[in-house]
């Protein structure tokens, strides 16, 4: 290649690593021409195309390092047809099936000497170049279907060396244009999936070969195009041409926006699987032009910067079909639980939802910029399992979450312990604000219809010289009646009494022992929050199939270290996505005050 004449738009390779030609000349302060190059990798060069001030050309990357200047005399990579690289790839140095055979090449395991069983059958089958319905030449360098020359190679066709080829990979080779790939797929009846990523076609809207009357694509139902830095009209054009399309993949092509999808783009009725990841979307109303596709089912759009579902309130929220189900949203910037609650608008058909690494999943105690009643001490796990309840509770028609499918039990676990955390905020917010914290909860009068209203419970700001604030109302009750044989009070009635909030733990067991006629140093009290935390243990499925005994054990280990973090481990609990957080006030000389929270209690009174 280092022999052709370079000109603008060239593509070449050095070692492997593929650029175009942006600028041939001089450079001011130096000697001699240069080529100035935009490498396809952004981050090997070293400039954007200026130096010293002075700007010698553009790149279509946006980065701020891809490109450099290189002298015209640096040896470049040679070009290849798709014959050649083709023959190089699966049918070099093969022996022949009459020929003699080749050595058999030595593997050394161990320090033991392995011999190659088969592999020869394997390279012969390779060689069979008419047999090859899988072909992947990836970084081959290829520029054209056929040599200019008239040559050896071009007394056989593409058609005649590999007519049953189904799926091709032409990605990150030296095409200028795309009818290159239209001479290809022109001579492959039987083609299904052509991936052409990070290729730097050049004109493509005025390409007579793709405009022209062809059949290259008529059976091509897959493409990808990702990485090629073509525009949102330029891959429409492109995928116009495949009237049979039903996955379209085009992630990393800096797209911001999307313009509405011409009318003669056949893809809106057949297009099943879109991709867009990592391209340069901020909000949901930048692919509203996607709603005109009546059979799109999944959506991929992981890896963008989208935070919103409309950058302006005024205008109108795109809506899907429902026949989009799957969504992937992970790795974006949702930091407001306001967008989560609006997807089923979005998206009123989903079903399956990927929605991991956004900053509301890292910290799913954000709402609208405060903290929502959570514990700011739960981290990785901890915050990952609240997050998913979170999410569960909130979208009633998700089946699965982060490829996790969804039970019954799930859902019912999720809802009641989101339904917990609203009850939480409501009794830390004035009532004169329940409307306006309710706003933010779309679910509660639903929830609260399946599980019954939770009870919320306001504390009134006291001063803190007055007497009220330094006491505690405890209510008092029994787990269990003692007997009456025993001639100790029997009465499993609620006891309610006001204790000082500077007494020990001692002076609240003699409390509780004079109120039910019990021993003070035989007795358990247990502070019931009334709130529920996510833990790790699992919930018995339905069905007749039991578990053995290792799992089990593995069951209680898990619960336990729940129970754990909740505050102590309590006996009888089952284990699930949540359990109520108990404490046990253990016997010592520290304040009842900094035990419990608030200034009401309720403690459950156990013999030990």
């Amino acid at each position: 290649m280092s022999s052709v004449t370079p000109h603008i738009g060239q593509r070449r390779s050095y070692d492997g690593a593929l650029c175009t030609v942006r600028f041939i000349g001089e450079v001011e302060g130096t000697t001699g021409s240069w080529l100035g190059v935009e490498w396809d990798d952004p981050t090997r060069g070293k400039h954007a195309g200026q130096h010293k001030g002075i700007r010698y050309f553009t790149c279509k990357s946006k980065s701020a390092t891809a490109a450099s200047f290189i002298r015209p005399t640096r040896p470049a990579d040679a070009p290849q047809t798709f014959l050649s690289a083709l023959q190089l790839k699966y049918a070099s140095d093969v022996p022949s099936e009459n020929g003699p055979m080749l050595p058999e090449k030595q593997i050394v395991v161990g320090g033991k000497v392995a011999e190659e069983v088969g592999f020869d059958k394997i390279r012969r089958k390779q060689a069979q170049l008419s047999e090859l319905k899988i072909v992947i030449l990836d970084g081959s360098c290829i520029t054209s279907a056929y040599s200019h020359n008239t040559d050896r190679e071009d007394h056989q066709t593409i058609r005649q060396t590999c007519p049953k080829v189904v799926e091709l990979d032409i990605s990150r080779n030296l095409f200028t244009d795309f009818g290159t790939v239209v001479d290809i797929c022109s001579e492959l009846d039987s083609l299904h999936s052509l991936r052409a990523n990070g290729n730097r076609f050049q004109n493509v809207i005025e390409d007579d070969k793709l405009n022209g009357p062809h059949k290259a694509f008529k059976g091509v139902k897959e493409l990808e195009l990702g990485e090629t830095l073509l525009s949102w009209s330029e891959i429409c054009h492109v995928a116009s041409k495949l009237p049979s399309l039903t996955l379209l993949e085009i992630g990393t092509n800096q797209l911001s926006s999307l313009a509405p999808i011409p009318p003669a783009v056949s893809f809106t009725s057949t297009l099943v699987s879109l991709n867009l990841e990592f391209n340069e979307f901020t909000s949901l109303e930048d692919i509203t032009a996607l709603t005109s596709i009546s059979t799109l089912r999944n959506l991929h759009l992981k890896g963008n910067s989208i935070s919103t579902i409309m950058s302006s309130p005024s205008k109108e929220v795109p809506v899907f079909g429902k026949s989009l189900q799957y969504l992937d949203m992970s790795y974006n910037k949702v930091s407001d639980w306001s967008f989560v609650d609006a997807l089923l608008d979005v998206f009123p058909g989903l079903t399956s939802l990927r929605f991991s690494h956004n900053p509301i999943y890292e910290n799913p105690g954000l709402e609208d910029g405060a903290v929502l009643e959570t514990d700011s001490s739960k981290k990785g796990t901890a915050a990952s399992d609240e997050a998913f309840m979170l999410m569960v509770a909130r979208l009633p028609s998700i089946r699965t979450l982060n490829f996790s499918n969804i039970t019954a039990a799930d859902r019912t676990n999720a809802e009641m312990y989101y339904l917990s955390r609203i009850a939480r905020q409501l009794s830390t917010t004035a009532e004169a604000e329940e409307a306006q914290v309710l706003a933010r909860h779309r679910r509660w009068a639903e929830l609260c219809d399946l599980y019954g209203e939770p009870v919320v419970s306001r504390q009134q700001d006291i001063n803190p010289n007055y007497l009220e604030a330094r006491l505690i109302t405890v209510h008092f009750y029994l787990a269990e009646p003692a007997s009456s044989e025993s001639g100790v009070n029997t009465s499993t009635e609620e006891r309610i009494v006001q204790i000082p909030k500077s007494f020990d733990i001692y002076a609240v067991k003699g409390i509780a022992g004079r109120m039910f006629g019990l021993p003070p140093l035989k007795l358990r009290l247990v502070w019931e929050t009334g709130e529920w935390d996510p833990v790790g243990g699992f919930d018995d499925h339905d069905g007749d199939s039991s578990e053995d005994e290792e799992i089990e054990a593995e069951r209680e280990r898990r619960q336990d270290d729940a129970a754990s973090l909740a505050g102590t481990s309590i006996a009888g609990k089952k284990g699930g996505r949540f359990v109520r957080r108990e404490v046990e006030l253990k016997d010592g000389p520290r304040q009842f005050g900094y035990c419990v929270d608030g200034l009401e209690a309720k403690l459950r009174v156990e013999l030990r």
